[in-house]
Parts: structure tokens; C-alpha cells; sequence
């Protein structure tokens, strides 16, 4: 009996698990929190969400990512660049944080992503390990903070727009693209849907 049952992952309230036509919505009778959600080709367009991101994420390290023209004086940077500003000393910390939060985390669920989606989207059973995999995705979900890297460079912009001239890089694009496509794939991913049709795949 046990085993018809799911919780809700917000408010715990146990419901009885039923099949969901493609297309349909099953929410939670307590909080209204989406529970399953099937869509056809979901996966396949996650995984080209992912590889899409895993594109862009890499063009946006290593292009410039600002210019910045101030008296007769000329700076460009790179995501690279501000990884590897605080190399040696005390700021070494803040060197690692950078690199893991904003390059690293992102990098490794997009991996991560594209490991588990990938098989199951083309109808493969998933490879070995793909369940943790799937747990390593979304544990690290509020720690990859891409979105607040660039939220924060936008802010700085602005408080210097009036003391120099700032000139956007292809990076800084290919990071504020990789930022959304990051936040439609999170959105589209239906994690219950994802982990039943694991369960359902891994079976001999």
C-alpha cells in the first residue's frame, strides 16, 4: 500500500499516486505545489536546454566579459580573469568561491543533467548511478549561483557608469543567455515525473 503513496515535497501531505495523461497537471491537495507534471519530449528538451548551457557557459569564461575605458585607460576581463584575481594571499578563499559557485556548480549540473536526461531521452535505460546523479542536481541547485553572479555585475555597472565607460563583452551575453536557459530548464523539469520515469527505466 505504501508504495501508491507520495508525499508532497513541500508540506509532507501524503497523496495517492495515479497515472497523469500527458499534458495534465497533478497538484498537491494541501499547498498547490506541482507534483507531477508529464509532458511529450520534456526530456529531450531538457537535454538540449543543458547542452545549449554547457555551450554558452563555456564561451562565457573565456571571452571578455567587460571592457571598461576610463581616462586613457583600457582594462578588458574575463569570468577567467576574476577567477584567478584572487590566486595567492589571504584572498585565495574568495578565489575558490568564485571559481566553485559561479564556474564549477554550474558546470557540474549541467553535467549532471545532461548524464541522467540523456539516455532517457532517447528511450536508453539510464547509465549507472544516474539516481545520484539526479540527487547531486538538485542539492547543488542553491549553491550554483550563476544567476546571482550576474545579477551582482549588472549592480556594479550601474554604480559605474558615471566614472568610466563600460563596454559589454560576447561573454557577458553568453552568461546572462546561459542564466536563462538555466532558469527555463529548472522551471520545466518536473522532478517527480523525472525520478518515477528513472525508477520505471532501472527496473530489469
Amino acid at each position: 500500500m505504501a508504495k501508491d503513496l507520495i508525499a508532497c515535497p513541500v508540506c509532507d501531505l501524503l497523496h495517492r499516486e495515479t497515472d497523469i495523461m500527458q499534458g495534465a497537471t497533478a497538484r498537491c491537495h494541501r499547498c498547490g505545489t506541482v507534483l507531477f507534471a508529464p509532458r511529450n519530449g520534456a526530456m529531450t528538451q531538457i537535454l538540449m536546454l543543458s547542452l545549449t548551457a554547457l555551450i554558452l557557459m563555456f564561451a562565457a569564461i573565456f571571452f571578455p566579459f567587460l571592457e571598461i575605458d576610463s581616462h586613457g585607460l583600457h582594462s578588458r576581463s574575463s569570468i577567467f580573469d576574476a577567477v584567478l584575481a584572487f590566486d595567492h594571499g589571504p584572498l585565495l578563499p574568495l578565489s575558490v568561491a568564485v571559481a566553485g559557485l559561479i564556474v564549477l556548480l554550474p558546470l557540474a549540473r549541467l553535467a549532471a543533467a545532461i548524464y541522467v536526461m540523456g539516455p532517457m531521452a532517447i528511450s536508453y535505460r539510464p547509465l549507472p548511478h544516474a539516481d545520484l546523479a539526479l540527487r547531486f542536481f538538485d542539492a547543488a541547485r542553491p549553491w550554483a549561483m550563476a544567476e546571482i553572479f550576474i545579477v551582482g555585475v549588472t549592480v556594479a555597472m550601474v554604480k559605474i557608469a558615471g566614472l568610466a565607460h563600460v563596454t559589454l563583452g560576447p561573454a557577458f551575453w553568453a552568461f546572462a543567455g546561459l542564466v536563462l536557459l538555466i532558469v527555463l530548464k529548472d522551471n520545466l523539469m518536473c522532478r517527480m515525473t523525472i525520478w518515477k520515469t528513472l525508477s520505471e527505466r532501472s527496473r530489469p
